[in-house]
């Protein structure tokens, strides 16, 4: 397929927006392309790099790391980590990259233009200020910080450097499976939404050793209560993120509890939640998380009147109630079993729909993780920012943050030329929802999330 052809066709699934027909179009226009990679990767080895630092290199950090090296959109050019060991692991995995034990050294280096920030939550707002100062875009792993007061700062901070791109990690935002799911669930055919489900089941204990003391205390931050979301923040906002951002909804307070079962190691923080959130006209949303137990992994699922639409990883199946009207390409539509019902297969980059029911389907070609299409995401943003910037600079002079806002927001939303991803608004409210989460949980008690919380 050429990119002209993938580009109108992701294009054609954006601007679906609410309207049931456009979705219809969007799936037959792929569907006589023969799926493919329509909806997501728009990278290859001729678009312009910009140069990857990376702040922290643990195991997340080197997950990130393993994702740079297969995007060439994104070389990464520099490391830095104040452990001596992760700094050497660094150079060995990674030999091209140039290594500084101080982040404010790789801050320095004029070869980097993006930077990765994969610290821990309470050590972010220093890192983002100090990298928006030094003119380098900014991907800021979520929660973007441990407490209300930072993850503002840093959102203002972003707000107020609208020449440097800036992302938060909410890596379903990028997702093509689930991208591909939003004009779909914002057309109406779930129905009058009447609640959600998601989970997280995973047995692994978070704790972390090291031969050194101080190492070890410092990299089990998850488990001390002053510095750790919880569960909530750390998993659930992405689960939660994603219903909100489906549906177009903000919850109004949260009730939760949790219990440490499995890991009775000392720790602070509970192995297993349960939480409640509360939104207007009755709608609900269960989470349960857990490190205690791994059945039935983890998905998210979301009932209305009409139907019920299950994500589960990189798949997603429609269940439409009997008396559901009939939307008309589900007829053609690939159709598996579960729960004794069929469930309509809906997948990027693969459909069954073709004329007089001739079956068109192949596999999903979108086989990378999550934080993949968040990092091409990124890279690509990056680069679309920094151009429009030069162009602005190059026709009118140095402008002021307000234009700089205004001219992006107009030349590439016009022109629909960013991939998905999460900005810092939307960083900063899933910061939010997640730490009054955790609240909850801590206190047993049901805490409101008003309208002054989400804005910045």
């Amino acid at each position: 397929m050429s990119e002209q052809k993938q580009d109108v066709n992701r294009r054609d699934f954006i601007a679906a927006g609410s309207s049931l027909a456009a979705m219809m179009q969007a799936f037959k226009a792929q569907a006589q392309e023969g799926g493919g990679e329509s909806t997501a990767r728009r990278t290859d080895d001729s678009t312009p790099p910009v140069k990857m630092g990376l702040i922290g290199y643990g195991s997340h950090g080197r997950e990130i790391a393993r994702n740079l090296a297969q995007l060439p959109s994104a070389p990464l050019v520099a490391v830095s980590d104040h452990y001596a060991a992760m700094l050497r692991r660094s150079k060995r995995e990674h030999p091209k990259a140039k290594g500084y034990a101080k982040y404010q050294d790789l801050l320095a280096d004029k070869n980097v233009e993006g930077v990765i920030i994969a610290t821990a939550p309470h050590e972010h707002k220093a890192i983002v200020l100090a990298a928006l100062k030094a003119g380098k875009h900014v991907y800021c792993e979520a929660p973007l910080g441990h407490t209300l007061a930072d993850a503002r700062a840093i959102a203002k901070a972003a707000a107020d450097n609208p020449k440097q791109n800036f992302q938060a990690g909410l890596q379903f935002r990028s997702e093509p499976q689930r991208h591909f799911m939003f004009p779909f669930m914002r057309s109406g055919a779930l129905g009058r939404p009447v609640q959600a489900r998601t989970q997280w089941h995973k047995k692994t204990s978070w704790r972390r050793v090291s031969p050194n003391a101080a190492r070890e205390k410092a990299i089990n931050w998850r488990l001390d209560k002053q510095l750790s979301p919880g569960l909530a923040g750390e998993v659930g906002m992405h689960q939660v993120d994603l219903v909100n951002y489906f549906l177009n909804l903000k919850p109004l307070a949260v009730s939760g509890f949790g219990s440490t079962i499995q890991w009775r190691d000392g720790r602070q923080v509970p192995d297993t939640v349960n939480l409640v959130f509360e939104y207007e006209n009755g709608f609900s949303l269960t989470q349960e998380l857990t490190l205690s137990n791994s059945f039935d992994g983890e998905y998210e699922v979301m009932h209305g009147t009409n139907s019920a639409v299950m994500l589960r990883g990189s798949q997603a199946w429609m269940y439409k109630e009997a008396d559901a009207p009939l939307i008309g390409w589900e007829v053609y539509a690939r159709k598996e079993a579960h729960y004794d019902k069929p469930g309509v297969v809906l997948a990027a980059g693969a459909t069954t729909l073709g004329k007089g029911g001739k079956k068109l389907y192949q596999e999903s070609t979108f086989t990378q993780t999550p934080i993949f299409y968040s990092l091409e995401a990124f890279a690509y943003n990056s680069h679309q920012v920094k151009t429009t910037v030069a162009d602005l600079i190059e026709a009118f002079g140095e402008p002021d943050n307000e234009t700089v806002t205004d001219f992006l927001k107009e030349q590439l939303g016009r022109t629909n030329s960013l991939l998905p991803a999460a900005d810092a608004v939307e960083g900063y409210q899933a910061n939010v929802i997640a730490l009054k989460a955790n609240e909850a949980v801590n206190t047993r008690k049901r805490v409101e999330i008003t309208a002054a919380d989400l804005t910045i």
